[in-house]
């Protein structure tokens, strides 16, 4: 019972996480003004990227053993999710 409770607890914080992202990304826009929605599932993808990042970076600081693996890592995320976001927009 216990186990079950569990993985609906953590099933249901990924599902709000993934419908937070995707209103983050702005779901409406599309909608509103006619677009296709490729930029909302590029945004939710970056989001995830960068999210993912900042968790290992926390590991890193948590953790002791493999702590320099868990800091590059995180940091090289961040990166790329920080250079995705330029190419969508276009500044690159």
């Amino acid at each position: 019972m216990n186990d079950t409770l569990s993985k609906v607890k953590t099933s249901f914080k990924y599902i709000y996480l993934v419908m937070f992202f995707t209103l983050l990304a702005g779901f409406f826009y599309p909608l509103i003004s006619g677009n296709s929605g490729e930029e909302v599932v590029g945004g939710v993808v970056v989001l995830f990227v960068g999210l993912i990042g900042g968790i290992l970076l926390y590991k890193s600081t948590t953790l002791e053993n493999k702590q320099i693996v868990y800091f590059a890592a995180g940091v090289s995320l961040i990166a790329i999710s920080l250079a995705l976001i330029f190419q969508m927009t276009g500044r690159v």
